[in-house]
C-alpha cells in the first residue's frame, strides 16, 4: 500500500505538535513525554493507515482493459478501460505500461465512480516506429474509506503489441470511398466520363447529344443516353523506394513510413476501383514484390507482407527496378514511384527510369517533401544564419522544381506533396486519371 497526502499530513503535524510540546512545557522529562506521545500518535496513524489500506481488499473496483488489437503507426491509437466499482465509491490512479517507446497520455489515470455506476477512461498512445513491443501489467491503486493508504496492486495484463502502417487512414479512406460509390456522392458514373458502358438513362436538359443511344432510343420511344464508367481490371503498380532518401525523418516518422502509408492507401484505392495492384519495394534491387492482383484479401496480404520492411542507407538503383517491372508487366499500367528528390544531377537516373516507361506504360513520379523546408523558404529572416538557410531552402525547392519540369516535359506525371499530407492528394491524383481514362 502507498500512504496518501492525508497520512503524511498528519504524521507532519503530529510531528509539529510533538515540537511545541517539547518546546514549552515544563520540567526535565518534557523531551521525552514529547517523543513517547510522537510514536504513539504516529503509530496510531500508521495502524489507521494499514486498516485502511486492508479495507479495500473487498471493495476492489473491477477493471478490464480493451484488447491490444494492431496499432497504427503515427496516429494517437485509443485505448479504453472499464471500470465496475465495488460495494462503495471508488477513488483510482491506474497506470498502464505501455511500452517507453509510445508517445502517450500521461500516467496515471485517476477516476472516481460512484456506488452502481460504471464508468470507461480512454486514453491514447502514439507509436512512431513500425514493430513488436512488449506491453506491461496495469497497476491500479484504490484509496482506502479513511482516505490514508491508496491499496495497490497489478492486473496480469502484459502481453506484446504489433505496430503496423496507418490502418487508421486505411479504414477511413475505406469508408469514404464507399460514400463516394453510392448515391447522390457516386463519382465514378457521369455521362461522358469513362470508357465502360454502366446503363441507360433518360436524357435531360444539358445532356450532350453525342452519348444518346438512338438504337435504344428508338426501342422505348424517348431519348436515352448512355452513361459511362472507367474502366475496370486496369492494373496499377506502386514501386516505393526503401534507399537513403527516404530514411530522413518528417514530423516523427521516417519519410519512407510515410511512403509506405501512402503505397497501401493507393492500393486500396485501387483494389476498391476494380483494378489489379502490384508493390515492389525496392533500393539496390527490387527487394519486395507483390505481383498485381484484385480483391480485398490481397490488401492484407500486402500490409502482412511489407509491414516489417524498413528503410536503409544504400543508394537506390531506379533504372534496375523499372528493368524488372518491364520484364514481368507486359500489359499497359500506371507505374507510380514514391521517393524523393535532391536536384537535376542526383535526379538524372530517376529521370532516365521513367522516361524508359514511355509510351508503353504511364509513368507517375510522386515526391515526399520536407514541410520544414517549405517552412524555412516562407519565412522572412533578419538573422544572418537563419537567412542562410532560408536561401538553401529556397534553392532546394528551386531544383526540385527544375525537376518536376523536366519529367512533364517528358510525359511523366507528377505529384510533389509533404510527406506528412501525401495520402489524400496521391488517392485523388488516382481517380482523377481512372475518371478521366488516361490508362
Amino acid at each position: 500500500m502507498v500512504p496518501t497526502t492525508r497520512t503524511y499530513g498528519l504524521l507532519l503535524a503530529l510531528g509539529v505538535i510533538a515540537t511545541l510540546q517539547s518546546t514549552f512545557s515544563d520540567g526535565p522529562s518534557r523531551l521525552g513525554l514529547a517523543i513517547f506521545t510522537l510514536l504513539v500518535l504516529d503509530g496510531a496513524v500508521l495502524l489507521a493507515m494499514v486498516w485502511d489500506g486492508w479495507q479495500v481488499r473487498s471493495q476492489r473496483a473491477q477493471i478490464t482493459r480493451s484488447p491490444l488489437h494492431r496499432l497504427s503507426i503515427g496516429r494517437d491509437n485509443p485505448l479504453t478501460l472499464t471500470l465496475q466499482p465495488g460495494s462503495r465509491a471508488a477513488e483510482l490512479r491506474i497506470y498502464d505500461h505501455y511500452p517507453a517507446e509510445f508517445e502517450g497520455t500521461p500516467m496515471p489515470l485517476v477516476a472516481s465512480i460512484p456506488v452502481g455506476q460504471p464508468a470507461e477512461l480512454t486514453y491514447t498512445v502514439n507509436p512512431k516506429h513500425r514493430g513488436e513491443y512488449a506491453w506491461g501489467d496495469l497497476q491500479v491503486q484504490q484509496r482506502g474509506p479513511l482516505g490514508l493508504a491508496w491499496a495497490d496492486w497489478r492486473l496480469p495484463l502484459a502481453g506484446t503489441v504489433a505496430v503496423y502502417p496507418d490502418l487508421i487512414g486505411l479504414r477511413q479512406l475505406s469508408i469514404r470511398l464507399a460514400l463516394q460509390s453510392t448515391g447522390t456522392l457516386r463519382q465514378q458514373r457521369q455521362l461522358g466520363v469513362g470508357t465502360e458502358f454502366a446503363e441507360l438513362r433518360e436524357y435531360g436538359t444539358g445532356d450532350d447529344p453525342r452519348f444518346i443511344d438512338w438504337k435504344a432510343t428508338a426501342r422505348h420511344s424517348a431519348p436515352l443516353v448512355r452513361v459511362l464508367e472507367p474502366e475496370r481490371e486496369q492494373t496499377l503498380i506502386v514501386l516505393l523506394d526503401r534507399g537513403r532518401l527516404m530514411t530522413a525523418q518528417v514530423q516523427g516518422l521516417s519519410r519512407f513510413d510515410w511512403g509506405l502509408n501512402a503505397a497501401l492507401a493507393l492500393a486500396l484505392a485501387g483494389i476498391h476501383r476494380g483494378d489489379r495492384v502490384g508493390i515492389g519495394v525496392f533500393d539496390r534491387t527490387l527487394h519486395s514484390w507483390l505481383p498485381p492482383k484484385g480483391g480485398q484479401p490481397y490488401l492484407q496480404q500486402m500490409i502482412e507482407r511489407l509491414t516489417p520492411l524498413q528503410p536503409v542507407l544504400l543508394e537506390s538503383d531506379y533504372l534496375g527496378a523499372v528493368t524488372q517491372i518491364v520484364k514481368q508487366q507486359h500489359r499497359r499500367a500506371l507505374v507510380v514511384v514514391l521517393t524523393d528528390v535532391v536536384d537535376q544531377t542526383a535526379s538524372a537516373e530517376l529521370l532516365s527510369a521513367l522516361v524508359r516507361l514511355r509510351p508503353r506504360y504511364l509513368p507517375f513520379c510522386v515526391t515526399l517533401r520536407d514541410p520544414e523546408v517549405d517552412r524555412r523558404a516562407q519565412t522572412f529572416q533578419t538573422q544572418v544564419g537563419e537567412a542562410y538557410s532560408r536561401a538553401v531552402a529556397l534553392d532546394l525547392l528551386a531544383q526540385r522544381q527544375a525537376v518536376f519540369t523536366r519529367l512533364q516535359q517528358r510525359g511523366v506525371l507528377v505529384l510533389d506533396a509533404p510527406a506528412n499530407r501525401i495520402t489524400d492528394p496521391l488517392v485523388e491524383a488516382y481517380l482523377r486519371i481512372k475518371n478521366r481514362s488516361r490508362l
